[in-house]
């Protein structure tokens, strides 16, 4: 048995241990924010965060996080309100999508961690979520926004 908590809730599941955290996820919890890309950790669509630091669920096996924390896209936001899901619908991020659940967990946990981040650590801290349509402008515009906006609600 493998305990963990997850978007608040706790879990435990007979698993096995080195099942990759995305296919527990995905498969076993039916949360289906987090997205398969590569399977191989490079691309970030499967990122979630491990008590507040961002992860890639492809390659962690649920062993991992037996005792820990996990917050999926699902769990950022309850309504959907928080400030990176704001400047992405306000912004226009999104062509197809399908990157983008990473791309804000990602985002996510380097505002945590940088509450107001130039352009520089920005590409820096996003360099390992690949977005295939190519909005890397607008995901960056979306980053500085809500920055800001995260620093009008304190």
């Amino acid at each position: 048995m493998i305990k963990f908590t997850i978007n608040g809730e706790a879990k435990q599941l007979d698993v096995d241990p080195q099942m990759p955290l995305l296919w527990v996820i995905r498969d076993i919890i039916q949360l289906t924010g987090s997205k398969y890309g590569c399977g191989q950790g490079l691309c970030g669509a499967c990122t979630v965060h491990l008590d507040g630091n961002a992860i890639r669920s492809c390659t962690t096996p649920v062993s991992a996080v037996a005792g820990k924390n996990i917050t999926t896209i699902e769990g950022l936001s309850a309504n959907g309100d928080h400030p990176l899901q704001q400047a992405w619908l306000n912004i226009k991020v999104p062509q197809c999508g399908y990157c983008q659940s990473g791309q804000i967990m990602s985002a996510a946990a380097l505002l945590q961690q940088n509450p107001n981040p130039s352009d520089e650590e920005i590409v820096n801290a996003m360099s390992g979520n690949l977005c295939r349509c190519g909005t890397y402008p607008r995901i960056k515009a979306a980053i500085h926004q809500a920055a800001k906006l995260a620093r009008e609600v304190k």
